[in-house]
This record gives C-alpha cells, sequence and structure tokens, in this order.
C-alpha cells in the first residue's frame, strides 16, 4: 500500500523534529516536560506541517499511553464516549492521550464532553488548531491546558528535511541525485514552513527526474513546477489572513516601503487582490489622511485601475499606491477627531440643535422668532465669529492640527483670521 514520504520519514525523536528549538530544543519547557513523563494536557497551535502530530506520538511512544486520534472536523461526541469506554480497562492501562486535530471545529457541547475525564487525569488532550486558541477554544478548557506555539519553519531548517528525503529517496531507488543548483533550496523556502509539503515536493520532483542508468536529474525548473504556490498563507478565515493586512497596513504607516510592497506582493500571490485593495483605500484615509488629503483620491484611481486591469498588470497601480503611502507623510488627525465625537454621541452628550443652525423652515408658519444665523460670506475672510456645538459641548476641542506642513499651514492661516 501507498505511504507519503511526508509519513515515511515522520520523526521519531525529539531530536529529528526540525524547527521548534524554541520549545524542543536542549532545555525548553516542552521538551523537559516530555522527558519526565508528566504529561499535561496541552493545546499545539501553529501553521499545518510544522510537527504537532508527530510531537503528541511521540509523547504516546516515551509515555507508554495509548494513543487515539480524533480530527474534530469529522469526529463526534459518540466518538469521544467510544475512547471514555475503553478507560480502565486493558486496553488502556495508563490512561489515554488523545489527540484532538483541529478542535476549533468542536463545539461548545462537544468540548465540554471531555472535562470530566481530562480533570481526573484518566484523559490526557492534546489538542491542536491552525487557529488562535485564545480565540477558538472555549476558557472551560484552556483553563486545563497548557499553550505551546509551534512556529513556521524556516527555509534553512526545511532544507534540511529536504536533504534527507533524498538521501532515502537515493536510498529505497538504488538511483544517485543530480540535483541542480538551488532546485532543493527553491523547494525549502516555497514550502511556506510546511515540511509535509516540502516533502510532498521532494516525492514527486524524484517521481518525475529524468533517468539515466543509475543517476536522476533534479532540476530547478521542475522544482518551481511542483512546488508553485506552495508557500502561500492567506486563507480568508485563518489568523494568517488578517495577519497579512495587519502587516501591509503597519508597514505603510511604519513609513517602510519595502515591508510595504513585501506583504502586498505576498496578498496578491495568495489571490487576495480585492481585499489588498480595501485595504490600502483604508490606509489612505486612516494613515495618511489630512497630511496629504489627495492621497485618497490618487489611491481611489490606482485601486479602480487595478480592478479594471486584473492581475497580473493590477500590481503595477498597487505597487505604486503602496510606496507612495509609505513615503507620504502620515496623520490621523481627523478620524481621532472623529472618534472622540462619536465617543461624545454614544455617552448621550449631544443637546439641541444652536437656534441659529437649524433649517430655515423653521421660521415659517408657526414659528414667528428670527433665526440669528450669520451668514459667514458676508464677512471679511468668509468667516464670523458664532457658536456652532450645542450649549453643553461648547468649547469642546476634538480636532488637534497635526504636525505636517499642511496641516500647520492651515492652522496659521485660521489662527490669523480667528484672532
Amino acid at each position: 500500500m501507498y505511504q507519503p514520504l511526508a509519513d515515511l520519514l515522520r520523526p521519531q525523536t525529539l531530536d529529528e523534529v526540525f524547527g521548534q528549538e524554541h520549545i524542543l530544543g536542549k532545555g525548553a519547557v516542552l521538551r523537559r516536560l516530555i522527558e519526565s513523563g508528566n504529561i499535561p494536557n496541552m493545546i499545539f497551535y501553529g501553521p499545518s506541517g510544522t510537527g504537532k502530530t508527530t510531537v503528541a506520538n511521540i509523547i504516546a511512544k516515551q509515555t507508554n499511553r495509548t494513543l487515539f486520534q480524533l480530527n474534530a472536523t469529522t469526529a463526534s461526541t459518540a466518538d469521544i464516549k467510544n475512547i471514555v469506554a475503553q478507560l480502565d480497562t486493558f486496553m488502556a492501562p495508563n490512561g489515554v492521550l488523545l489527540y484532538l486535530d483541529e478542535i476549533q471545529s468542536f463545539n461548545k457541547k462537544q468540548q465540554q464532553s471531555l472535562l470530566e475525564h481530562i480533570e481526573n487525569g484518566k484523559i490526557t488532550l492534546i489538542a491542536s488548531t491552525t487557529e488562535n486558541p485564545y480565540f477558538y477554544v472555549f476558557n472551560a478548557i484552556l483553563s486545563r491546558s497548557t499553550v505551546f506555539e509551534f512556529k513556521q519553519i524556516s527555509a534553512q531548517a526545511a532544507l534540511q528535511a529536504v536533504c534527507r528525503a533524498v538521501d532515502y529517496l537515493e536510498q529505497r531507488t538504488g538511483l544517485t541525485a543530480q540535483t541542480e543548483e538551488g532546485a532543493l533550496e527553491y523547494i525549502a523556502g516555497a514550502c511556506g514552513g510546511d515540511i509535509r509539503k516540502a516533502l510532498n515536493a521532494v516525492e514527486v520532483l524524484f517521481s518525475a527526474g529524468q533517468v539515466q542508468g543509475d543517476s536522476i536529474t533534479l532540476t530547478l525548473a521542475d522544482a518551481k513546477a511542483v512546488t508553485q504556490k506552495s508557500a502561500l498563507r492567506a486563507d480568508r478565515d485563518g489568523d494568517n489572513y488578517y495577519d497579512l493586512l495587519s502587516a501591509l497596513q503597519k508597514s505603510i504607516r511604519g513609513s517602510d516601503p519595502d515591508a510595504a510592497v513585501h506583504y502586498l506582493a505576498r496578498l496578491l500571490e495568495a489571490g487576495q487582490m480585492q481585499s489588498a485593495c480595501r485595504r490600502l483605500m483604508v490606509i489612505a484615509a486612516e494613515d495618511v489622511g489630512l497630511a496629504y488629503p489627495m492621497i485618497i483620491p490618487i489611491v481611489n484611481a490606482c485601486v479602480d485601475m487595478a480592478l479594471k486591469l486584473g492581475m497580473p498588470e493590477a500590481r503595477i497601480p498597487l505597487g505604486d499606491a503602496a510606496v507612495l503611502m509609505a513615503t507620504s507623510p502620515k496623520s490621523n488627525s481627523g478620524h481621532i477627531a472623529l472618534d472622540a465625537a462619536l465617543a461624545d454621541v454614544r455617552k448621550g452628550r449631544s443637546g439641541d440643535f444652536p437656534r441659529h443652525l437649524q433649517n430655515v423652515h423653521a421660521d415659517s408658519y408657526t414659528m414667528e422668532r428670527e433665526q440669528g444665523y450669520l451668514y459667514p460670506h458676508d464677512y471679511p475672510n468668509h468667516w464670523v465669529h458664532q457658536q456652532y456645538l450645542p450649549d453643553e459641548l461648547a468649547g469642546t476641542r476634538y480636532y488637534e492640527y497635526g504636525a505636517n506642513k499642511l496641516e500647520q499651514a492651515a492652522k496659521q492661516y485660521w489662527e490669523g483670521i480667528k484672532k
């Protein structure tokens, strides 16, 4: 029966696990826990292909515990009951180690069905998730578990796994690999930190390689063909998608054009052009704003052009927009002023409209008194002193001029007139 290479080469000891030195390196806390044999309930959080399932298997082996594996996307409460039924039997003399993959797919009732058994220690739960457990796992489970974060595998660590896979396939097939320069490095970098994807790519590359005698040629072009877009992580329902959008905005806000185009490129390569367009328009108003007001129609025009052109040409106006905003002066004074006003409105601070600001229809029919509104265009510099805020808020300041050149020029202009 066919067995994937990634499964054949699954690490059997902690020393064989790549790229998680922060929790599994010598002296790291998770490694010490595993070596002690006293395994608490744990939640493994991190991207796919980073070793979560592998470590759970190693824990079961080293602690001599019966391992049950469930995937929450397909499992039910009945599956948990079947596991509970085996407790205190010869099937599980030392208790059960339950590895529950994608725990975020279990609803509250399903997660709560585990509580009694993980509290009395008969079931040790190791749950894994690719989503932030503090958002997706219920507090009752979180409070009884220790969270360990598995990091995305670096290209350097992935390269070690790729080379190991090539060595294994050479031994299994009896062929000597003639590897074109950069081919294995490309796979390691393009796997997006997912060891499983990297090993799958090596397996396909080896299967498609040109065999001559007792050697097989692995080319860079074939490596690119079998990896394609495997490095991209931008699932709209996952943390990484929102992390990408956040990184794009914070890079532009921080005036780093290099980081801005990097994150924009990742969004575009992941097929998230519309999301990138929306976020660029938000950035124009939120982060550049009144320091360069023309940025708003400029970015709007770039986005409109991109949507009309489609990829790959859309990258041109979007790249211009990202770099222009990253290198523009910044001001958030406009929306800060509005947020302060919204806060007052939500607290009920409003009051009646000043009489002179009411609609002129109030002066007709039943209302006989004069409105008293002073028309600014009838006065020098098109300004005249009068109260605009309700009496309850008279004198309140929401807007503070930003320190940029444009807003400071406006401040100087109005201060000169209003004196």
